[in-house]
């Protein structure tokens, strides 16, 4: 079996990648260029598709998903400008569209599985990242691409980031995610015990809660 992955670079999408190793023959990956605020998380992913010798293909979508942030706001505390329920990172239909792409590039390689980290969990209220969404998603792509039914796996769906850390280190990849991985929404490279970053954004804050609730419960 194959499977495709959305892979960022950051820590959710390398502990998909992991998990899609062990759980397909075959794994390819894609990446997207949709005019965000830095591309740093995007050379990681190249380094890290490389290292587990993954055919890695970012699609330059820059234009469709401006303005919004993370394309658009320098402070991602402040809140979203389409609904002020969510925060500023909120990006209207990114993940719809990623996975619209993923499952349409899929379809020309005989791909029916798509594997994402969207997340309910710890999501900021992100509604492209619940469960019903997904399985909408899921519907709609099967009917409309008129293949067998599209699979999207969600290994991170109802795990906090706490959990998250655990399966990166059940998944023998938590150096990998420390070293390589970068979910800093300024693109600070700055290492740290729990990887690059800076502590002054939520990407970052959720990434450090969950690294040290991990440890205290002696998970890492």
């Amino acid at each position: 079996m194959k499977a495709i992955v959305l892979l960022s670079g950051g820590q959710d999408s390398t502990t998909c990648l992991y998990w899609a190793k062990n759980n397909f023959k075959e794994v390819f990956a894609v990446g997207f260029d949709y005019g965000q605020m830095h591309i740093k998380e995007l050379e990681q992913a190249k380094k890290i598709a490389k290292n587990r010798n993954v055919i890695y293909k970012i699609f330059d979508i820059k234009g469709i998903l401006y303005p919004s942030s993370p394309t658009e706001h320098s402070d991602h505390n402040q809140k979203s400008n389409i609904n002020h329920e969510l925060p500023a990172s909120f990006t209207a239909g990114r993940n719809l569209l990623f996975l619209t792409i993923a499952s349409s590039y899929g379809a020309n390689l005989g791909i029916n599985d798509i594997v994402t980290g969207v997340c309910q969990t710890d999501y900021s209220g992100y509604p492209d990242c619940r469960r019903n969404t997904i399985d909408a998603m899921q519907l709609t792509l099967s009917l409309g691409i008129g293949i067998n039914d599209i699979r999207i796996h969600t290994p991170l769906m109802y795990l906090n980031k706490a959990e998250t850390w655990k399966m990166a280190k059940e998944l023998n990849c938590l150096d990998i995610i420390i070293k390589d991985t970068l979910t800093d929404y300024n693109g600070n490279e700055t290492m740290n015990e729990w990887g690059m970053g800076v502590n002054d954004n939520p990407a970052t804050e959720l990434r450090v809660k969950g690294f040290y609730e991990a440890k205290k419960n002696n998970w890492i």
